[in-house]
């Protein structure tokens, strides 16, 4: 079974091209794009297409809206892709409504229709067969280059790929780059094998901290997600958030990783403070000194020194999740820090999963990565060994 690329395709001047994106992006409160790394992802898939002069129809979704709703249009993404691609990008007022047909109707070669948000369809989410085959009347080739929604049994994801033969249906260049690094990397990995784990809750994280374990050399546990492994060997966490029912899971994990020969590091200090504000006062304690009312929320020096001992000799990082609540200053130290050990680092780093990719961008280390995942939700899946429905749809036989 192998993903068929876009490359496989027979493009012909004039035709026209489905291609799922993803756009959803970041927008601040006056719809101004602040990170436009997944319409830059998108760009290699749709320029090829220009280049064969097809008729290119792009869709998306933007958020979580119920219904139509104007402050989740895509109107942003379409100047966006204008200014990138410095080509005209045509809008749609709606998704299968009569302005995209009219668009549509009128679609030169080498031109780009943009339709509105996907959501503003109650078919989307549902799956719905109607829907998607209304959509596939847009393409006579359907490629998906959606990695970010891959792991969604959604009407543009899955429904409407069994509206194509296997010649008219394909994976974009971005999609084929998600599948290569984080997929391959699970399978044959280059040693040693560091994963570093991160983020608020182990309950996030579980399946792929019990998929990644016999497959990693070291593991590297820290974010919020620590406090419950320290509860667990019975340390005082004061307030640091700790999932009290994962407490006897965390347990298991280690006592896994020592079966395995797993070397699991946890952090050994902290930044605390009495509560989470920007204002609030910090101590930097070790592990053993958290006070009862206080709560961790970043990793101290002396555990980033310890990561950069344990990133030495690795050949191959996974990042997933990071170090502490990055997003204020004062606790992003830790993280930072660490995403400019791992960027020293000559080993294959692939970054997964949205925060960890704004926390890279925010340390500015971007270009060191190997690789920047840009689907959350979709590679953790694969990181927990789950089959993702919009890659399931696109198999083909060898």
């Amino acid at each position: 079974m192998h993903i068929k690329s876009i490359k496989e395709l027979e493009l012909q001047p004039g035709d026209s091209v489905f291609i799922r994106c993803d756009f959803n992006v970041p927008l601040d409160e006056y719809g101004n794009i602040t990170d436009d790394r997944r319409i830059r992802a998108a760009l290699q898939t749709i320029r090829y297409c220009l280049d064969n002069e097809c008729k290119i129809v792009l869709a998306s979704h933007l958020g979580r809206p119920k219904g139509f709703d104007e402050k989740y249009s895509l109107k942003p993404v379409a100047k966006r892709l204008h200014t990138l691609l410095k080509h005209e990008i045509i809008m749609a007022k709606d998704v299968v409504g009569e302005d995209a047909h009219q668009k549509f109707s009128q679609l030169q070669p080498g031109e780009i229709l943009l339709l509105e948000n996907l959501r503003f369809e109650p078919g989307e989410t549902k799956n719905d067969p109607a829907f998607a085959k209304q959509l596939s009347e847009f393409g006579t080739f359907y490629i998906n280059d959606a990695f970010g929604v891959s792991h969604r049994a959604h009407a543009s994801v899955e429904a409407i790929t069994h509206y194509y033969d296997v010649n008219h249906k394909a994976a974009g260049f971005l999609l084929l780059k998600e599948i290569k690094y984080l997929y391959k990397l699970l399978q044959n990995p280059t040693r040693p094998f560091l994963a570093i784990v991160g983020g608020s809750k182990v309950s996030g994280k579980l399946g792929a901290l019990i998929n990644l374990l016999p497959k990693v050399d070291k593991m590297i546990i820290g974010g919020g997600m620590a406090f419950t492994f320290l509860k667990a060997l019975g340390e005082e966490v004061g307030k640091s958030l700790v999932e009290e029912e994962l407490v006897p899971e965390a347990m298991k994990i280690m006592e896994e990783a020592k079966r395995l020969g797993v070397k699991l590091y946890l952090p050994v200090d902290f930044v605390v403070a009495p509560e989470l504000k920007e204002d609030a006062p910090v101590k930097f304690v070790t592990f053993k000194e958290i006070p009862k009312d206080w709560m961790g929320l970043d990793i101290g020096l002396a555990s980033t020194r310890l990561f950069r001992e344990a990133l030495n000799d690795v050949q191959t990082i996974l990042w997933n999740g990071p170090m502490g609540v990055f997003e204020i200053d004062k606790f992003a130290r830790g993280s930072i820090k660490l995403a400019n050990y791992v960027a020293e680092s000559y080993a294959t780093k692939i970054i997964g999963g949205g925060d960890t990719a704004s926390l890279i961008s925010k340390a500015g280390v971007d270009d060191e990565m190997t690789f920047i995942s840009t689907g959350g939700g979709a590679s953790l899946e694969l990181l927990e060994g789950k089959e993702l429905p919009g890659i399931k749809a696109l198999m083909v036989e060898d």
